[in-house]
């Protein structure tokens, strides 16, 4: 069985996780022209390494992050969102 670390809950099965796609951050959108906002929205990093993404704990409602690497499929790090993170 697959677990996933849990900032709140440590080491859950992964059934009780959501991915919800790369952790990126986004731009003011009345500062940004049209481009830079295509950009932010369209294009993604497709090469393998570690990123950052944004996951969902099912039972607890808690978003958080998750520093994973998308070659072997390990949870380096995992943390809930800051601002300033």
């Amino acid at each position: 069985m697959k677990l996933i670390p849990c900032p709140l809950n440590g080491l859950r099965p992964a059934q009780e996780f959501h991915f919800g796609g790369e952790f990126r951050a986004m731009p003011d959108p009345d500062q940004v022209d049209d481009t830079a906002w295509a950009e932010y929205v369209f294009h993604r990093e497709g090469h393998p390494h570690v990123k950052r993404e944004w996951w969902y704990h099912l039972p607890s409602g808690t978003w958080f992050i998750a520093e994973r690497n998308n070659v072997t499929d390990e949870f380096v790090r995992t943390y809930l969102f800051d601002k300033e993170a």
